[in-house]
This record gives C-alpha cells, sequence and structure tokens, in this order.
C-alpha cells in the first residue's frame, strides 16, 4: 500500500490515550507515527482512516479516551499500536438525568458582530425568508398523488409567468388519517405540520388541500388565529382551502383545476415580492449531521460551532438538536444552561425522550449505524462528543420541544429537542422557522429540502473530491493542514449569508430533496 502524504494521527486532547487515522485509505501496520501525536509508535495492525490506535497499553477494563472522556472501555487489553474498533469497547453507561450541573458554566461574553447582512425577503410578521416560495398544504396522505400532478402543473404552466417566485412545494406527509389523534404525543404532528406551512420562506401564503374525510381536519391543523401572516383579506375567513370530496368538483381534472386556479392570486402576490437588505440577525439557522464519521467531532462540526458562535455574536439564531446524539453529553447542555430554568428544560425534553424509547424497548446503542462504525464511530457515546460540538460555545438561551415554533424573542443558541433522523430533525427544524440549514458529513448522502436551502459540509477532502458536485463546503481542508477551524467557520458564516441571499446550493440545483418526515409518537390505529 502507497501512502500519498506522511502518516497523520489526530488526538483531540492531551489526556487522550488513543488518536484517529487521518490518511485517505488509512495506514498500514509497521507504519511509524510522526512526532507530535506518539513520536517512533509502530502500529500493529492496519488502522483505516477515521478509526482509532492505541497510544499506550490499555489494560483490560481501562477507559479509551477520546476529548478527554471515555467513550468505552476495553474488553481485553489492547497493546499500543493496535486498531481500537467497536469490538473491542463497552459503552459507558448513560449519565443519569440527576445531579447534573445546572447553569453552572457562563461562557465568557464575546463582542456582537456588527455590519454583516443578507438579501432576504421581508414578513409581515418580521420573519425573514431566504427564499420565495408557494407551499401547498395538505392534510392527509389521501391527496398527495393528486397535490404532485397540481404541482406540475403549476411549474409549467403558471412559474414562467412569474419568474420572481423560486418555486412550489407540495408539503406531502403520511399524517392525517389512520392515527389516535387524540392520544398523548399526537398533539406534535399536528403541530409541526402547522408550523411548516408558516415558515418564513413561504411568505405567509397559506393555501390547503384536504380530502373531506379525514381525521386531521383544517379547522384542526390551520385553526382561526394560528397564521398571522396568511394570505387571507378578510379576517377571519380561514386559509384558502381546496376540498377534493365537495360536491363542485366532477371529476380528476375539476380538483386539478380548482388547484391550479387557487395557486394563480397566492403566487401573484408572491411575484410582487423583493429582496432587501436585513441583519445577519434574521438568519435562523438550523445545524444537524447524518452519516457522520470520526472527522465530524474533528474538522466540520468544529467548523459549524464556530459558524454558530458568529451567528449568535450577529443577534441570529442557531438551532442544535438530536436527543440521542446529546443525551451522552447532557451535563455539557445543562451547564451551559443561560438559566437554571433552561437546564431544566433540557433535563424535561431528554427525560420525555428517554421515556419514549424505553416504551419501545430500544436504547441509544441502536442509533450508531454501520457507516457510522465504518468510518471510525465506535459507539453513541463517541458519536455524541462529536456531535456536540457544532452547538459552538455560546450559553444555550432556550429550549423548543418537538413541532414547536420558535417565538420572535427566542434569539441565540437553542436546543430544539427533536429525534436524530435526518429526515425528521430536518421537517422539525422546518417547523421551527428555520430559513437556512447546515448539515455535515462524513460518509456522504445526498439529503437536502426543497423548503430550505441545505449547505452540505463534508469532513473528509476525499469525500469532497468524489462527491465535488455535492458538497458544497470541504471541511478537511481542516485535517489536511490548510484550513484553521476558525478560517473554516469564517468561510462558512460567510457562505450561508451568500445562501440566504439567493445564491443555490448544490442540492437546490439538482433539485434534491428528501420527503418530510413527522415525528409522531402516537399510535397508529
Amino acid at each position: 500500500m502507497s501512502i500519498s502524504r506522511p502518516p497523520l494521527a489526530i488526538r483531540m486532547h492531551a489526556a487522550d490515550n488513543v488518536a484517529i487515522i487521518a490518511n485517505d485509505g488509512g495506514l498500514p501496520a509497521g507504519t511509524v507515527l510522526p512526532a507530535g501525536v506518539a513520536e517512533g509508535l509502530v502500529l500493529r495492525d492496519k488502522v483505516p482512516q477515521g478509526h482509532k490506535v492505541a497510544l499506550t497499553d490499555l489494560a483490560q477494563g481501562q477507559a479509551v479516551m477520546r476529548y478527554n472522556v471515555p467513550v468505552g472501555y476495553a474488553r481485553q487489553a489492547i497493546a499500543a499500536g493496535s486498531w481500537v474498533h467497536e469490538r473491542l469497547l463497552d459503552i459507558p453507561p448513560a449519565r443519569e438525568l440527576q445531579g447534573l450541573p445546572m447553569a453552572t458554566v457562563q461562557p465568557a461574553p464575546q463582542a456582537p458582530l456588527e455590519g454583516f447582512t443578507f438579501e432576504g425577503y421581508v414578513n409581515a410578521d418580521g420573519s425573514v425568508g431566504t427564499r420565495n416560495l408557494l407551499a401547498i398544504t395538505t392534510t392527509v396522505q389521501c391527496v398527495a398523488g393528486v397535490v404532485k400532478l397540481a404541482v406540475e402543473r403549476i411549474e409549467r404552466e403558471l412559474l414562467p409567468l412569474f419568474p420572481n417566485v423560486d418555486g412550489v412545494v407540495g408539503l406531502e406527509h403520511t399524517y392525517g388519517c389512520g392515527v389516535a389523534i387524540d392520544a398523548p404525543g399526537a398533539e406534535i404532528p399536528i403541530r409541526t405540520l402547522r408550523h411548516i406551512s408558516l415558515n418564513p420562506n413561504f411568505g405567509g401564503e397559506v393555501m390547503v388541500v384536504s380530502l373531506g374525510c379525514e381525521k386531521l381536519q383544517p379547522d384542526r391543523l390551520l385553526p382561526p388565529g394560528s397564521f398571522p401572516i396568511q394570505d387571507v383579506r378578510d379576517a377571519g375567513q380561514g386559509p384558502d382551502l381546496v376540498c377534493l370530496q365537495d360536491d363542485a368538483h366532477m371529476g380528476f381534472m375539476s380538483m386539478i383545476d380548482h388547484i391550479v386556479q387557487s395557486a394563480r392570486p397566492h403566487l401573484e402576490r408572491l411575484n410582487a415580492r423583493r429582496r432587501q437588505t436585513v441583519p445577519a440577525s434574521a438568519l435562523v439557522v438550523g445545524v444537524q449531521c447524518g452519516g457522520s464519521d470520526a472527522f465530524s467531532g474533528v474538522t466540520a462540526n468544529p467548523a459549524v460551532g464556530y459558524m454558530a458562535d458568529l451567528i449568535v455574536r450577529a443577534g441570529g439564531t442557531v438551532m442544535f438538536s438530536e436527543n440521542t446524539e446529546v443525551r451522552d453529553a447532557v451535563e455539557q447542555l445543562t451547564s451551559r444552561a443561560a438559566t437554571p430554568q433552561v437546564a431544566e428544560d433540557i433535563v424535561h425534553e431528554l427525560g420525555w425522550y428517554d421515556q419514549y424509547l424505553d416504551r419501545g424497548r430500544v436504547d441509544r446503542t441502536a442509533n450508531t449505524t454501520p457507516g457510522n462504525k465504518a468510518g471510525g464511530l465506535s459507539n453513541i457515546a463517541e458519536k455524541a462528543m462529536g456531535s456536540i460540538i457544532k452547538s459552538g460555545s455560546s450559553a444555550i438561551s432556550s429550549v423548543l420541544a418537538p413541532g414547536n415554533k420558535l417565538q420572535a424573542d427566542q434569539k441565540g443558541l437553542v436546543f430544539a429537542a427533536t429525534p436524530a433522523s435526518d429526515f425528521i430533525c430536518g421537517t422539525l427544524q422546518l417547523a421551527a422557522g428555520m430559513n437556512v440549514h447546515v448539515f455535515t458529513t462524513g460518509r456522504g448522502t445526498p439529503y437536502g429540502l426543497q423548503a430550505c436551502p441545505v449547505v452540505k459540509v463534508a469532513t473528509r477532502t476525499d469525500l469532497a473530491r468524489r462527491w465535488h458536485d455535492l458538497m458544497d463546503m470541504n471541511a478537511g481542508r481542516i485535517a489536511d493542514g490548510e484550513l484553521t477551524i476558525e478560517e473554516a467557520g469564517w468561510e462558512l458564516f460567510r457562505m450561508m449569508l451568500d445562501v440566504a441571499s439567493g445564491r443555490k446550493t448544490w442540492a437546490e440545483q439538482w433539485k434534491l430533496h428528501n420527503a418530510l418526515v413527522l415525528f409522531n409518537p402516537a399510535p397508529i390505529t
């Protein structure tokens, strides 16, 4: 095996007794590690890229330290220079949700970041969109096929007439009927869909397609007073509604015609909008990672964390999420809470999710995927330490329950409690009011959202090279020694402003997007 560059091993903390191998393709047995990590240490095994090597002899039962925290305990004695993988480790027990440090760490105040702006669409309620989209909300999966065909016709016949409208989004989902709609937990998917309909990127143009007989009736989804930036011109009239079971519909084409005709006035109003210069404080950024590897916590997530601090300093809002992927770092969250009440809110949300998993007889070890392990992440404890870094270093100002919408005064760093599933997390962050999204990946994923631009950040140069027309930024340059974390954070911050101003991401150029996936913890009937 040829090595194209000198051997490179990365240790995250001076107290760590393992390091990860950074070279593309890994390193063969017999490789001598360089100075700075474990000078003169000879690899006993071939170690794949991103995987851990023991820097010292590890005794059976000894803690394996990465990020200066135990990410596992050795099941057997492990000699220095050996490949340390998940089959050699026992996962640490989860931290109990009692006796935690509550608002004990107050991050040093950072100077406000002034003078940064982007070009956005200002809504009547003061929120700002980064895209100018018409959304068609659906109350039930039964209408999805009809809405899909209607959207295709709107795109073909009407959109060319309205060049300032970026697109039409059918908010398809799998909810609305055949569900225990009054059961505990059922309010989560309902409020999620309601709040997605009010996302800033839709400009307040609320348009709904209903079947008619479903459990989730339009007035329950969007009751009067729930749409403050609505298209409705007569107070109390309700959202613009097309019901497919109405007696007026004579055949399938009548339904399609009704949807298309109803879309025209919405498109006319959206087309009259123009981008305006707004401060960076109008950014509402959701951060997420998926297809993670051991580099996620070394390159991309630290860069995102630095960017998050810049956005908070600029007065904007950053949401980080993924309950299972922060659960093992819970003390880092509660200690950074701005107030004891915020810390209590964190404990409440994570405790509720623990109970949700317990009901399904699932534990947190189910989170780590085969791809995560192939990328060097041995278990959820190690994954969590790399995941939490993308929240940056600011105090956590508030907590958002799943499906809830950010209020105007919820600025700064927000913990939006969501499942770790990429699609569910993204859906819930849309409901919260996200107007631009950043997504890091080490293994690679074509993830995208139709309702919001997604900036994709590769953790490794090899992935960025191979997926050159899917990744928007290569954070692998940090491991390559070409960028510092601070430089990458600034680059990403400026990219977010450009994207918020209309620059298309690769996912947008290819029209790649995932379906909405509503989080429904209630039973199916």
